[in-house]
């Protein structure tokens, strides 16, 4: 071959001419468009002429921290100081704007930040709240939760909600002790996958009204003399709620009138425990306080506890926030991680170990002696609800407001907001239905609101219409 004929355009050292390229388009050439000045690119300033500048060390140094999901919280993930500007601030941002008095709620954050206040770390405290669970399991029930002292509530979970109808043939409630609450679970609204959706039904303040003996003599209405003036004329100052509800309990049979946001006004259950019930509740709670068998140490111990802890972990903690967590097992080194997670395992067991004891979740009081999963009896106290029993020609006896007195307080609306009270009869109609008393969403709203998907919700629940 010939080298010395001149060739027309010189072989480029890194490309391969393309013949289908026409000449003249090889002219056409093509500029990145100027970066932004207040956006310069990843590792390099905006006046620094394209020179990189040093990566940052600490990445996450200036950025805001994400703030713990309200799952995180209940489960005890992610703790915070202050929860009731932590729950008002996460609520706020879910209050429905429908006008409907269907959909608008009937407490204001601020409304309900003065009522939580005005109870909590007090000792005259007497805070009540009605939380609706519709949990994957159990199915949708209503947690009735009593503040006991400055931190703690005692708490029942009725399966049909509270009693509404007085001539309702299924007139009373099973109501399963529960574990003792922090008093700032009475904030939460939340979600997850595998604890279903909570709700506020209703949130107010309770009294506990004295109970005479069926035995006793007949008060004589134009004496004057009552347990309430007695107690009065006594030197000793006024019992205070928490008092009076312990002492109710210790015998088993509670007269309890809630002042809420939506239930009538008045409304009066009445709640007892039956010597059989005790005694099995009792006999139960002692079978499950007994220590775990340990697990024998031994070359397994790292793959079965690594298979129990990832098992163990709920949606709420994969959900939550990273500096809840600070380092993963993959960041550690593998015999680390074996080493946390059996220190993570021995801890979860000992902390269950001391719930089953006190029967209280960490951070609350068992002052009353509550035992787990004791089954109570709940209904409506009709008298004091302002019913009086009625014959009719059938000889049947049935339960009409006292002079209409009933039926005119029910229908009056609070000054605080327009959405009326509950009217006699109510029914609780179930999770399709009922809403916040503070945000007004439905517990589908609560999933949605939360970023929870693939909840399988428990079929099967019908109120209790009749």
């Amino acid at each position: 071959m010939d080298t010395s004929i001149p060739r027309k355009q010189p072989a480029s050292p890194h490309l391969i001419a393309n013949p289908f390229i026409k000449k003249k388009n090889l002219q056409w050439t093509l500029h990145a468009p100027d970066s932004c000045p207040q956006d310069p690119p990843p590792g390099e300033a905006a006046d620094s002429g394209g020179v990189p500048s040093p990566p940052n060390p600490d990445p996450s140094s200036s950025a805001p921290e994400p703030r713990p999901t309200a799952a995180a919280v209940e489960s005890g993930a992610a703790v915070v100081h202050d929860h009731l500007n932590h729950f008002s601030e996460h609520l706020a941002q879910f209050v429905t704007g429908n006008t409907a008095d269907v959909c608008q709620p009937r407490l204001s954050i601020d409304e309900y930040a003065a009522l939580y206040s005005a109870n909590a770390a007090s000792e005259l405290g007497a805070h009540f709240v009605i939380h609706q669970h519709d949990h994957p399991v159990a199915g949708t029930h209503y947690d009735l939760r009593l503040q006991i002292n400055e931190t703690s509530s005692v708490s029942w979970a009725i399966m049909y909600g509270l009693p509404g109808d007085p001539n309702s043939v299924r007139l009373n409630r099973n109501a399963t002790e529960t574990r003792i609450h922090s008093l700032w679970n009475h904030l939460i609204e939340t979600a997850s996958r595998d604890t279903g959706s909570l709700m506020i039904w209703d949130t107010g303040t309770y009294s506990v009204l004295p109970r005479r003996s069926k035995y006793a003599p007949t008060l004589d209405p134009e004496s004057g003399s009552s347990d309430d003036d007695e107690t009065a004329s006594s030197s000793s100052p006024p019992p205070t709620q928490q008092s009076l509800l312990h002492a109710a309990f210790q015998t088993r049979k509670i007269k309890l009138r809630l002042h809420g946001t939506k239930l009538p006004d008045p409304y009066v259950i009445y709640m007892r425990l039956t010597k059989t019930e005790d005694a099995v509740g009792r006999a139960k709670a002692e079978r499950t306080k007994k220590p775990l068998r340990r697990r024998r140490r031994g070359a397994k111990l790292t793959e079965t506890i690594e298979q129990e802890t990832s098992a163990s972990e709920t949606d709420e903690q994969q959900d939550s926030d990273a500096d809840i967590v600070p380092a993963t097992r993959s960041q550690l080194p593998q015999q680390d991680a074996a080493a946390m997670s059996a220190m993570e395992t021995e801890l979860r067991e000992l902390e269950d170990a001391e719930v089953r004891r006190t029967n209280a979740y960490k951070g609350a009081t068992n002052s009353i002696g509550s035992v787990h999963q004791r089954k109570w009896y709940l209904s409506l106290e009709r008298d004091l609800s302002g019913f009086q029993p009625v014959k009719t020609e059938g000889n049947r006896t049935i339960w009409q407001p006292k002079n209409g007195e009933a039926a005119s307080e029910t229908t009056m609306h609070d000054k605080s907001n327009s959405a009326p009270r509950l009217t006699y009869p109510f029914h609780v109609l179930g999770r399709d239905s009922e809403r916040s008393v503070v945000t007004g969403r439905l517990g589908a709203d609560v999933l949605r609101d939360e970023g929870v998907a693939g909840f399988v919700p428990r079929m099967g629940w019908r109120p209790v219409a009749n």
